[in-house]
């Protein structure tokens, strides 16, 4: 069964390589949600928000692994 374990971790591997940068867009996402549906923020302004969010968060990833 080993075997399996390894097959799954490679599975997930390819999607998530970074846990930060994964979990960060996960809490973007929900706060937009939130901002979305709480505040009643415009479709348009959370479209931005999302997008404006996700880049800086790329941005910040990607000058992080530059560093290394």
């Amino acid at each position: 069964m080993r075997w399996l374990r390894t097959i799954l971790t490679e599975i997930f591997g390819l999607f998530v390589d970074d846990g930060r940068f994964a979990l960060a867009i996960l809490i973007w996402l929900g706060a937009v949600w939130l901002a979305r549906s709480r505040l009643g923020l415009a479709p348009l302004w959370a479209a931005l928000a999302l997008f404006a969010g996700v880049a800086g968060i790329l941005i910040g990833s990607a000058l992080r692994r530059c560093r290394r």
